[in-house]
């Protein structure tokens, strides 16, 4: 009896998951929206591939760039030159030498015999034609005519393909190895002992046709052949000897890795990898014991295995294998990964319970923001899985086993760790130690399991499972948190924070790739925005609207998009070299500008990470990390970036800005958070008002917006004028005096005569009583006895029509003049109309024929 030959590793027949999987990734590799390139084992990337680029960057370079940049050998080392001249590089790439191709971009083949590799690139000529065309200028002096021998020479018989299993390069001899692979066998020492018989002909004519091979061992060449890695190529990757589904793992890892923000890939980083799981014969990445392999096989691994997940779980399938997928609801929660882990949660119930709340959260239109709803939520679901799994009967895994009495046990413990500042049960930091449990933990924990429960109760999912509607009651509530508000700088810490040593110090010691550490921090402080609208800045967040430079930018926490507040011009041009930097960096990383669409997304600070582009701005964290180790050197004790913001608030309103004024500039969605941020006890509306403010009728140039230019106003000149926090004026009949003296209390040298004097100017909120002024005028001429009394008459009114002309511009700028009008000033509570709340900056809007000296006390000071 014939017995079946035993199955050796690669004739395993494949599991049914592993059949299932590998169907629904050839069914997606052939679909439509794969990109072709991806779906063949011989992957030969294309010159000026956007993801996985392999040539130099200098542009016109042809040469291979390395694995640990993005220059060839030969610029790599005229770039360390230059870089220690002090050039920059995107000054070095625009004025660096093109290279000719040093190698080529795979195996070339004889001209003549096109079945036999070619040794003489330039001639792209095989071994034996070589060596004729040698023996030729020898014979005949180098006067000979190439193309004369070249239409002499006929093809030879090539060796068929290279021995190995995973190169598809033509063999150069009889041996059947091609030329790096026969390299390759010399330097691992032959094994088998192949080697060639017969005669070799000399160093002009090589007779190579009729040798033989012989082997001390052909098993033992014929292994290896099966067992050597391909030659590493910077323009191919090469899948070939993978298993069916591991091969289709990568070519849509590599496909998925082309899609929305991706991190570089070295050219021969995915090769290392391949070649790594070959040679451990595996079946599916899933396979792969990521702690054996280098760091950057490692993270490009892990990028495939988590597409892979998208594919290979529906969401229902996540909810069985403890885990649930954001990308499964489009939800992808800012600098989070898509998989959240909730094996944390031992009991299936429980853990069940925690997936369909994420879940419904995630499908509701209330979405939240951030992950730390979710996180809060695991959280308090791992705190309470680890209680019944230690306390509870059957480890809590049946649900109709528990009561009220073990919830009010889990109270108990969580209220006597919180005391007594015992460790967690479930929460573990990065080093493996447990965290502390705090009453803000705690308080955390309770108002998340109550939360959680009473969702399930109220949908009827503890009914199902029959959990007891005393233990779900019994969950109490946490409380609300105790938001204590952040105080200002202190005058010494303020110092310190804004010393210009300290300042160079922070960028040096903190931030030694120059990402824009100092940048982020003097526009937190100098501007009052939040850290995270400083760090997300756009590329072109600057500009200069009616020459008053001007920073853009978006509130996002409260909805406020495009929102641009003055700036002083140190910070403006620190932000502008930052530009530069930030665009000088794209083209090192490019070899070209960045065209008008890629300038328009660029973030003003990108991160290193996973962006080619440079559209993604850095994190919050890496922002965060520099900043505390620098207080603590600074040895200033506690101290968070949000305190600027506070120190900001509190100053202006010592100079006499309003709650109003306050609340618009930083951003606030009301007064009263605004409150929270002054720490000075005020009325929501004080009665120092900014405006917007004209020339006055005793102006040289009455009703003019005092800019200087009054034939257009748009959006932007007007949004750049009506920000003024620091003006200081006192009501007067139908306007303010700006009169500093007035102000201070002193008498007026004029006799309040406001409406003749040049420093008093109209106000937003008195459109309605200049209107009815002049329709009073206008009803004195018209009644005037004759024609020269009227023209008098109107003559006189002349500069205050046009100081009420200039005013009804500047609010229609503003895109406030049907507010203005309706604002009649009649009612107290129209002095908390929002009109009172927008100013443009006097002393900026005055015209150039009337300087500001602002070492004269008796003018106006900003």
């Amino acid at each position: 009896m014939k017995h079946l030959p035993l199955l050796t590793a690669h004739q395993t027949p494949p599991s049914r998951a592993e059949t299932d999987r590998l169907d629904l990734l050839t069914a997606l590799i052939n679909g439509p929206s794969f990109t072709p390139l991806f779906r063949t084992e011989l992957i030969d990337v294309p010159r000026g591939h956007p993801v996985y680029a392999w040539e130099c960057v200098v542009p016109g370079c042809e040469h291979f760039r390395g694995n640990s940049g993005d220059l060839c050998s030969t610029h790599q080392r005229q770039w360390k030159q230059a870089r220690d001249t002090g050039t920059g590089k995107a000054a070095f790439l625009l004025n660096a030498d093109q290279l000719a191709p040093a190698d080529a971009a795979g195996q070339r083949v004889c001209r003549i015999c096109l079945v036999r590799p070619a040794t003489d690139i330039a001639r792209r000529l095989c071994n034996r034609h070589k060596h004729s065309w040698f023996y030729r200028i020898k014979t005949h002096g180098a006067a000979t005519d190439y193309d004369d021998w070249l239409s002499e020479q006929h093809s030879h018989p090539g060796f068929g393909r290279c021995c190995v299993v995973v190169c598809s390069d033509l063999a150069q001899s009889s041996l059947g190895l091609c030329a790096g692979h026969e390299s390759r066998y010399r330097s691992a020492g032959r094994p088998g002992g192949a080697h060639l018989l017969g005669r070799t002909g000399n160093q002009f004519t090589e007779v190579d046709d009729n040798r033989v091979v012989v082997y001390a061992d052909e098993l033992t060449f014929r292994r290896w052949c099966a067992e050597v890695d391909p030659i590493p190529r910077a323009n191919q990757f090469n899948l070939r000897g993978l298993r069916p589904l591991l091969r289709a793992e990568f070519q849509w890892g590599l496909f998925a890795h082309t899609q929305g923000q991706h991190s570089q890939w070295g050219p021969g980083w995915l090769q290392t990898l391949v070649n790594f799981c070959r040679r451990r014969d595996l079946n599916s990445l899933t396979e792969l014991d990521l702690g054996s392999c280098t760091h950057f096989s490692r993270l490009i691994a892990r990028e495939i295995l988590n597409g892979l997940r998208l594919v290979y779980f529906g969401p229902e399938d996540t909810r069985d294998a403890g885990f649930i997928e954001t990308d499964h609801f489009g939800v992808r929660f800012p600098n989070c990964g898509s998989y959240i882990d909730l094996t944390v949660v031992s009991q299936r119930w429980l853990r069940n319970m925690l997936w369909d709340h994420l879940a419904a959260a995630m499908r509701s239109p209330h979405c939240p923001r951030s992950s730390g709803v979710f996180a809060n939520l695991r959280r308090a679901s791992a705190e309470l899985s680890a209680f019944l799994q230690a306390e509870a009967p059957g480890h809590g895994d049946d649900p109709t086993r528990l009561g009220e009495e073990h919830m009010l046990r889990f109270v108990t413990d969580q209220r006597h760790r919180a005391t007594h500042g015992l460790p967690s049960l479930s929460m573990k930091k990065a080093d493996g130690t447990a965290f502390a449990t705090t009453q803000a933990s705690r308080r955390l924990i309770f108002n998340h399991v109550r939360r959680l429960l009473r969702t399930a109760m109220d949908s009827g999912e503890t009914d199902r499972i029959g959990l007891d509607r005393g233990f779900v009651i019994a969950a109490p509530s946490g409380g609300k948190a105790v938001h204590r508000t952040r105080t200002p700088f202190s005058d010494e810490v303020a110092h310190a924070l804004a010393d210009e040593a300290n300042l160079q110090q922070l960028a040096h010691s903190y931030d030694p790739q120059d990402q824009g550490l100092r940048d982020i921090w003097e526009t937190i402080i100098v501007t009052g925005r939040r850290a995270n609208e400083a760090i997300g800045l756009r590329w072109d967040c600057l500009g200069r609207h009616g020459d008053l430079p001007m920073l853009w930018h978006d509130q996002t926490k409260v909805g406020n998009y495009d929102q641009a507040i003055r700036i002083p011009e140190g910070l403006y041009q620190r932000l502008r070299q930052r530009q530069r930097k930030t665009l000088d960096r794209f083209v090192a990383r490019h070899g070209r500008p960045p065209t008008d669409a890629e300038r328009r997304a660029l973030a003003l600070f990108p991160t290193r990470s996973r962006n080619l582009a440079g559209q993604k701005s850095l994190s919050y964290s890496w922002f965060s990390t520099g900043f505390k180790q620098w207080i603590a050197e600074l040895n200033l004790g506690t101290c968070v970036p949000h305190q600027a913001r506070h120190t900001l608030a509190t100053t202006l309103l010592r100079h006499g800005a309003s709650l109003t004024h306050i609340r618009r500039y930083l951003g606030q969605v009301s007064d009263r958070m605004a409150e929270h941020y002054t720490h000075v006890a005020v009325s929501e509306i004080e009665d120092v008002l900014q405006h917007v403010w004209v020339a006055g009728p005793a102006a040289p140039h009455p009703g003019e917006l005092l800019s200087g230019d009054t034939k257009t106003m748009s959006r932007e000149q007007a949004h750049a004028l009506a920000i003024d926090l620091s003006r200081r004026s006192t009501p007067a009949e139908g306007g303010f005096c700006t009169f500093q003296p007035v102000v201070n209390g002193d008498a007026c040298p004029w006799k309040l005569d406001c409406h003749n004097c040049d420093k008093f100017v109209l106000s937003g909120a008195d459109l309605l009583y200049w209107r009815r002024k002049r329709e009073q005028w206008r009803s004195i001429a018209e009644r005037a006895p004759d024609d020269a009394t009227a023209d008098y008459l109107h003559q006189v009114f002349e500069p205050t029509g046009r100081a009420i002309d200039g005013l009804e511009k500047a609010l229609a700028g503003m895109g406030l003049l049907d507010e203005a009008l309706a604002l009649d000033l009649r009612r107290p509570q129209d002095y908390f109309h929002r009109i009172w709340s927008l100013s443009f900056r006097a002393t900026e809007l005055a015209d150039a024929s009337f300087p500001i000296n602002n070492g004269d006390s008796s003018e106006p000071q900003p």
